[in-house]
């Protein structure tokens, strides 16, 4: 009797995914986005890339290895995570720029924390803040090979500027902006994979998406265009489907969920429309995750016999 009695703390139920093939999806799911950004921008994107992945991963190597810690770098996470930081950076960003905003992202956001797991806040969209403030890096961003820099501006600066970009052009990626952002066509096939592999759920990109068309919507006296272009500009489709859903930094309940990616709309129209930087997706998202542990608090589910407060 004895031996079918056995005592161990959870899970107590253990399905087949792993945080590699988690991982793996993810890196799979930015896949069209990548090539997408590699045609518009040249080699120069694919370059930034390679950098970006093979600086993260090295850091997570050396770091474990001079504190004698497990390697980790097999888990993919620190390839996503490379890959994540290259798609929203510039493609003409300085080369030694991308190294450090990788050590950054993996040093001191993720293993310092504790690694995987155990982060406060999403590696790559903190290391793509750093960047901002610390040098301008997003201030000046790359642009399509058969669009003039000169002549041309991101698709949130003609926003601002009172100009609506041609929807066509913001869906195909035919504009200035980061490596990664500027296709919606290509993130939108990479959403759509995710959410049929169930590896995300709905809840936060589309609150968040739709929390800023609907405030755009109103701000811009009901101009559908406009308010679809806000939408289609900038960061926001990689950061609600491919950031703001990162399990480590965002709500594990629905109704918390839904909370965060309002949240997180609402910040970044009050940045967008009324702040001092262009793009509010990296600071609403930023700003959500230190959150999220009350989030969690307010909304997460009672535990069986546990007390009602």
């Amino acid at each position: 009797m004895e031996n079918l009695l056995h005592i161990s703390v959870s899970p107590h139920i253990h399905g087949k995914k792993t945080t590699r093939s988690f991982m793996l999806d993810v890196v799979i799911a930015l896949l069209p986005a990548t090539i997408a950004g590699c045609v518009i921008f040249g080699l120069r994107a694919l370059l930034v890339v390679a950098v970006a992945i093979a600086s993260c991963v090295a850091s997570e190597f050396i770091f474990n290895l001079i504190l004698k810690r497990k390697q980790t770098v097999d888990d993919f996470s620190a390839i996503v995570t490379g890959l994540l930081l290259a798609l929203n950076l510039p493609a003409n960003i300085p080369i030694w720029q991308v190294v450090v905003a990788s050590v950054f992202a993996i040093i001191v956001v993720k293993c310092v924390f504790g690694g995987l797991g155990c982060n406060i806040v999403n590696p790559a969209i903190t290391a793509r803040v750093f960047m901002l403030v610390a040098f301008g890096s997003m201030t000046t961003q790359a642009f399509p090979k058969n669009l003039d820099s000169v002549s041309g501006a991101t698709p949130l600066a003609d926003l601002a500027n009172g100009t609506t970009p041609d929807l066509m052009d913001l869906f195909l990626g035919n504009v200035g902006g980061a490596i990664g952002e500027t296709c919606s066509l290509a993130l939108l096939i990479g959403a759509v994979y995710l959410l049929i592999k169930k590896v995300i759920s709905w809840h936060i990109p589309i609150s968040y998406i739709a929390t800023v068309f609907v405030i755009s919507l109103i701000v811009e006296g009901f101009d559908f265009t406009k308010a679809l272009a806000w939408v289609l500009s900038g960061g926001l489709i990689i950061g609600a489907f491919f950031m703001a859903t990162d399990y480590v930094t965002s709500p594990t309940t629905p109704k918390g969920s839904i909370i965060y990616g309002v949240g997180a709309g609402i910040i970044t129209i009050l940045i967008r429309f009324w702040g001092n930087y262009p793009e509010g997706v990296s600071f609403a998202i930023l700003i959500m995750n230190i959150l999220n542990p009350y989030i969690d608090a307010l909304t997460g589910r009672k535990v069986f016999g546990g007390d009602k407060k």
